[in-house]
């Protein structure tokens, strides 16, 4: 995950500071002089760094840090409020994208070629169908090799109509797109340009002419988090000569740097709007800075945990869970829901990094099994709704003759009971207890 190795960094810091019972100057610049090498090691702009470390450096050393009766937590907390604001601020929160008065909004997708621009664009108007709306993806890249046949494997996965007029003009492409989504009731459209390994005079031109020409709402700028300075640089430009309103982070789940990440939002001084966090298309999220900021620092994001969980969860199923496990009833069919809607929030790895108090190199070397879920669900599906409302009554060879229907053995058979009784009494427990309910379904 991006920026793992500054928050295994500053946690670091930090630490050495909170066994301190009172903080010096001295203490603060040592503390600072790690800071400045923590974020250059994650490859943040110099000048990036030098404006962030002198920032904090004099707020820590004020009188409500130097005669704290905790000043390691204070420097913690003025940290996280200084890396919030070179992320946006926390006003800016998750910025939503500018919407026209009269349907469509046009999104433009811009960005270097490779920085995951078509994907993570079709994933933005899959995000925009989960929530109602009717997105249109528009194939505008004519000269990159299949790129419009991408278009339209991940349009076609995401349930996501996908406009194309072949190798033509990409002005004319934009302009028959809007004026079809127009036609067809579609109130988004997003053009997926063209880009290059470098940016040129002639990609820029071509931008500025699908601009003028149909005066996207949006303009997002693609920006890879693996590519370090690189990255920096293309915002930059793509914003001196096209201007653009915000920034779609990609490749956020592959690098453990992401210092450049920081620095785009710095130096173009626009929000990061959105992020992809993982291969699949639905694994994209608004970017919150406050949230982002607690989860380099080690504090967790419970706020995007429960929101996952809200989209996971089907609220009528986790109401009747709730119900029976009152009426001191839960079977494996209610196992296996609780399993499919965990699922449903993504991999463990990602749900245990966001939670507070969670050590990352703990998290690092802990290896989830993602794949015992694959064998849980097998194994339930191979018994009989009998066998699944009542498990006392599996014997030897109902267990032999579920092993062969699910590919296990009797071994894990047994394995998967004694889990399932744990989580019984665990849920009994929960019933009774006073757990958010949006919450209740996925902990049982």
């Amino acid at each position: 995950m991006a920026f793992e190795s500054l928050g295994d960094r500053l946690g670091g810091i930090f630490k050495k500071l909170r066994s301190r019972g009172r903080l010096g100057e001295k203490d603060i610049q040592e503390a600072m002089r790690e800071v400045r090498l923590a974020l250059l090691e994650a490859d943040v702009n110099f000048k990036v760094v030098k404006d962030f470390c002198a920032k904090t450096a004099e707020r820590c050393k004020g009188a409500d840090v130097l005669e704290s009766l905790t000043p390691g937590q204070m420097v913690v907390k003025i940290v996280h409020e200084q890396l919030v604001e070179l992320m946006g601020g926390a006003a800016e929160g998750a910025m939503k994208l500018q919407t026209a008065p009269k349907p469509p909004t046009i999104v433009m997708l811009a960005g270097l070629q490779g920085a995951g621009k078509t994907t993570n664009g079709a994933k933005l108007a899959g995000y925009f169908k989960r929530q109602g709306k009717r997105p249109l993806l528009a194939a505008c890249d004519v000269y990159r090799p299949a790129a419009i046949k991408q278009l339209q494997v991940v349009g076609e996965q995401l349930g996501v109509p996908v406009f194309e007029e072949g190798q033509g003009d990409p002005v004319k492409i934009a302009k028959n797109a809007v004026e079809h989504a127009v036609k067809h009731g579609n109130d988004l459209v997003f053009l997926d340009t063209a880009g290059r390994l470098h940016v040129d005079d002639a990609l820029m031109e071509e931008l500025n002419r699908i601009k003028e020409t149909v005066k996207p709402h949006e303009i997002l700028l693609a920006v890879d988090a693996m590519t370090g300075q690189d990255a920096v640089n293309a915002a930059q430009t793509f914003n001196e000569r096209l201007g653009i309103d915000g920034i779609l982070l990609t490749k956020l789940d592959g690098d453990s740097r992401g210092g450049a990440a920081l620095s785009a939002r710095a130096v173009t001084g626009k929000p990061i709007k959105f992020c992809g966090v993982g291969e699949k298309l639905d694994q994209i999220e608004p970017f919150y800075p406050d949230r982002m900021a607690s989860r380099i620092l080690g504090m967790g994001d419970v706020l995007t945990l429960i929101e996952k969980a809200e989209q996971a969860i089907d609220i009528k199923k986790a109401e009747q869970l709730e119900k029976n496990l009152r009426a001191g009833r839960f079977t494996l069919n209610d196992y296996l829901e609780q399993i499919g809607q965990l699922r449903g929030m993504g991999s463990m790895n990602d749900i245990m990094g966001m939670m507070p108090g969670i050590n990352k190199g703990a998290l690092r070397d802990a290896k989830f099994d993602e794949r015992s879920m694959n064998r849980t669900e097998a194994i339930v599906l191979s018994m009989t709704p009998a066998e699944r409302e009542n498990p006392a009554i599996l014997n030897s060879s109902r267990k032999r003759r579920i092993a062969a229907g699910s590919g296990t053995r009797v071994e894990d058979i047994n394995k998967l009971l004694k889990q399932f009784d744990m989580m019984k009494t665990l849920a009994k427990q929960m019933a009774g207890g006073k757990v958010p309910k949006n919450l209740r379904g996925l902990l049982g």
